[in-house]
């Protein structure tokens, strides 16, 4: 799996390509989330639109990340799920936890709200 983190002052846009399984990807994301986290960036976006599947593990990477958010005061979402991954977060009821917007202009809007 490959990730890139942009940061445009008010928002921390994580985009994901690939399978989102867990592995060492998953300790290396949350580092680096940790580090924008603690310089003030409290709204995270994650682009999961080239994400193919994902696992047990890969859920887990996700909820660490929205947890690590949220208890700094931020708050995450989601955008553009491929149909496959839509229906993963309904199934694990996620889509409950997670906000799930089609577009960042949209995710921005609405964080910022």
């Amino acid at each position: 799996m490959d990730y890139k983190f942009d940061n445009d002052n008010r928002f921390l846009i994580l985009t994901l390509k690939g399978d989102l399984i867990g592995e060492e990807n998953g300790q290396a994301i949350t580092g680096e989330l940790e580090t924008y986290n603690g310089q003030g960036n409290l709204n995270v976006i994650i682009d999961i639109s080239a994400v193919r599947y994902i696992n047990s593990s890969g859920i887990g990477v996700l909820i660490t990340l929205l947890t690590k958010v949220r208890n700094k005061g931020g708050e995450l979402c989601l955008i553009n799920p491929s149909e496959s991954v839509r229906k993963l977060l309904i199934i694990t009821k996620l889509q409950a936890i997670f906000k799930v917007y089609d577009t960042i202009p949209e995710a921005k809007s609405k964080l910022l709200a």
